[in-house]
């Protein structure tokens, strides 16, 4: 049986009442984005501010609608509000209200994978030290926090699965020892996600609540690039363990690492460390060895800014190969220098970990000493 239509979704979504005076969901203008593909459907209800903590029946009523629906899968409705204007209080530092802390008690460490700029192949390696994390025999899941452009999918080999669901919650896939959730899942590779800043933060935030992630020793969060509001908002909501920083050896990478090292400082996350990516390059004929974008810089910023340094990673063309093929190099070729680069990085990390080197509880976020005020 195909897929429901979009326009039949949101036919569906008018047998909801709003429960604010008789008119339904749809009439209230409170639908905003329904995308299905292959039978996986997820909806977006924009309300008002003032009325989304009370509405949370509204929104599982019109999961149950669309997921009872003939050709529905899996059904996620997000339910995000328009953020209002900062109040004074919480310029001075108090939290903002409606921004409760996002609880995974049977996940011991949280750790985000991040790069102040895209195109330095933080994915890759976050992908890698998820697989090598696992294959030192950690249980370990990967969470696809870019929204925008998602990559876990194609890197890890599943772009045509999809997780089950059972109704309540969503079971993320299980490739190479570790569980994967991604909006990827839920979208066509090409088409775009056009979303304001709310409606992001709530599928990201359902996403984690809503998937069945069971006992983790380490879930790998692989952050869009940049210091945005996924970035703020991830580590206000999420307890995170600590951020690892990935960059290129170039000027031009490593100011944008600063960036993002120092973001994560200011909002109390500890770093765990500073890797260098495409760090030289080997030619595969002549054996000759360039250093395309520079040698160390990433080595030395770490120095200067009291980071651990964690490795460094070469720009070579099995790294990209094995991405592109959903078989990360740690997997397709284990004995290699590069899967064994990767693998010290991961010991690296979970030695910090372990060790009680970091904290797990979530950090508080301080906004006049982010602003200055």
């Amino acid at each position: 049986m195909s897929a429901p239509t979009s326009n039949e979704i949101t036919n569906a979504l008018k047998g909801i009442d709003s429960g604010t005076g008789g008119l339904d969901i749809v009439a209230r203008g409170w639908v905003k984005d329904v995308l299905c593909k292959d039978g996986h459907v997820t909806v977006t209800l924009e309300v008002p501010a003032a009325l989304g903590p009370k509405l949370e029946p509204v929104r599982q009523a019109a999961e149950k609608a669309v997921h009872d629906m003939a050709g529905v899968i899996s059904a996620t409705v997000v339910l995000t509000a328009e953020r209002s204007a900062q109040t004074p209080a919480a310029a001075k530092g108090g939290a903002p209200k409606g921004t409760g802390r996002i609880e995974l008690p049977n996940v011991k460490y949280i750790v985000a994978v991040a790069s102040g700029k895209g195109g330095v192949g933080k994915s890759t390696t976050a992908t890698n030290l998820a697989v090598a994390l696992a294959k030192l025999g950690r249980k370990v899941a990967i969470f696809d926090a870019d929204i925008f452009g998602p990559s876990q999918p194609r890197l890890l080999g599943v772009s045509k699965l999809k997780p089950s669901s059972d109704g309540d919650k969503v079971y993320p896939l299980d490739v190479h020892g570790v569980k994967v959730m991604s909006i990827g899942f839920m979208i066509a590779e090409d088409s775009p996600v056009v979303w304001r800043g709310p409606m992001v933060m709530g599928a990201l935030e359902q996403m984690l609540r809503d998937v069945a992630w069971g006992e983790l020793d380490v879930m790998i969060v692989d952050m869009p690039p940049g210091t945005g509001d996924t970035q703020l908002t991830m580590s206000q909501r999420v307890p995170l363990a600590g951020a690892i920083i990935v960059s290129t050896p170039q000027d031009i990478a490593l100011l944008d690492a600063r960036k993002g090292l120092n973001m994560f400082r200011r909002v109390e996350v500890p770093i765990l460390g500073i890797i260098e990516n495409m760090s030289y390059h080997v030619c595969s004929n002549c054996g000759h060895r360039e250093d395309i974008f520079d040698h160390g810089g990433a080595h030395r910023t770490a120095d200067e800014l009291n980071a651990d340094f964690l490795g460094e990673i070469p720009l070579d063309l099995q790294i990209r190969l094995t991405s592109d093929n959903g078989m990360p190099i740690v997997i397709s070729q284990p004995d290699s220098p590069h899967a064994k680069a990767y693998l010290a990085i991961a010991e690296k990390v979970w030695a910090k970990l372990s060790a009680g080197q970091v904290q797990k509880p979530a950090p508080k976020i301080n906004l006049g000493k982010m602003f200055g005020v």
